[in-house]
């Protein structure tokens, strides 16, 4: 990577490309500006998730308080916690820019009211993230992240599968930390905790857009290719988090969580949710799913060590043991998938409303 000594550390380091870090997307936009969303007659229902967009629940959460100005300098875990919020950060600010590019190349008005919308709620996330960072005296600037980090180009079904399961794991994960420091308040490191339930509100409703824009277009889902597709993003969202988060393990460990009982929580969650879409998922609850990943990951942390040793015969053996973690990760994907009936279907979350309108179950079903 260039050398840029303007920059901050955190800057840099989210500059940073690697398979598991956060990625900053580009489509075809004209591709999507094409669909016809009308086609399975559920413009009614665009029109009424706009409406609940526009309502703008969480309008006056993300305010700090008293809170945030105490001395972290002591917190446990902080170097981890501080790449938490500049992972999160990049994550979110990924998905501003993303959706505000939509609404600058769309022209379906509900659309672009909807997109406008979620590039408005990622962005006030983003900046809850970074004003935090800032009070640990840490610097991200995220225009130079818009400037100068690559963004990478996917087919627009591609980006709907993605930011699907991007958001909706971002509910669980979120609601999963958030309902344990309820329970468990003393691994409450640091204030932000307390915001994440309205937080990962705005991640369910947004997957709910994609899951109605994906079911618009109902090639994206029941063509067999595309099938293989949503397997594959399914996979590659829920390794990549467990990967992750086994790196770091002494995070969690300090919100009193044990990594991995809390990654495969939150798979099993988000695979649940999946259903209300997908007419396939992973086979979670095969025991032989989790034993992939958790080789996956031991043979990632073992890679890892080697490689910073150096040397050629430690380089080598790590390249061997990535080797062996992808045709881990390809026995996984290799496992036969749950087909979803009709009567398992996510229902939905309590206490988010569902479409209201006339002849839903018949509309529902066409586009299906």
């Amino acid at each position: 990577m260039e050398q840029m000594p303007d920059l901050s550390v955190t800057t840099r380091h989210a500059l940073q490309e690697s398979a598991i870090s956060p990625r900053f997307y580009t489509t075809d936009y004209k591709a999507i500006d094409a669909l016809d969303i009308d086609k399975n007659g559920l413009r009614d229902e665009f029109e009424w998730i706009r409406e609940e967009f526009e309502h703008d629940y969480n309008r006056t959460h993300f305010k700090r308080n008293e809170e945030f100005l105490a001395n972290f300098d002591d917190m446990p875990v902080r170097s981890m916690f501080i790449e938490f919020l500049e992972r999160s950060c990049t994550a979110e600010f990924s998905g501003c820019i993303l959706y505000a590019e939509m609404v600058k190349h769309l022209k379906d008005p509900t659309l672009r009211a909807i997109f406008k919308c979620m590039s408005r709620d990622e962005g006030r996330h983003a900046g809850f993230l970074n004003r935090t960072m800032g009070d640990l005296n840490v610097a991200l600037d995220l225009s130079v992240l818009q400037k100068r980090k690559k963004y990478t180009f996917f087919q627009p079904k591609f980006i709907f599968y993605t930011v699907y399961l991007s958001e909706k794991i971002g509910y669980a994960r979120y609601i999963t930390i958030y309902r344990h420091l309820e329970r468990h308040p003393e691994g409450l490191i640091h204030p932000i905790f307390k915001w994440f339930e309205n937080w990962c509100n705005d991640e369910y409703r947004h997957g709910e857009f994609f899951s109605m824009l994906m079911r618009s277009q109902p090639e994206l889902l029941n063509q067999p290719a595309n099938r293989r597709w949503i397997r594959f993003f399914l996979l590659a969202v829920y390794a990549t988090m467990y990967l992750n988060d086994c790196r770091r393990a002494e995070f969690y460990q300090a919100l009193g969580l044990d990594w991995r009982q809390y990654d495969q929580q939150v798979i099993r969650l988000t695979d649940q949710i999946a259903t209300q879409v997908y007419p396939v998922t992973l086979p979670v609850d095969n025991p032989r799913f989790f034993q992939h990943l958790d080789a996956a990951a031991a043979y990632d942390k073992q890679a890892n060590a080697l490689a910073e040793r150096g040397g050629a015969l430690n380089q080598a053996r790590a390249a061997r043991l990535r080797a062996a973690l992808a045709l881990r990760l390809l026995a996984a994907y290799r496992m036969p998938p749950r087909v979803t009936p009709a009567e398992e279907r996510w229902k939905g979350l309590q206490g988010f409303p569902n479409y209201p309108g006339p002849d839903r179950a018949v509309r529902v079903s066409a586009a299906d």
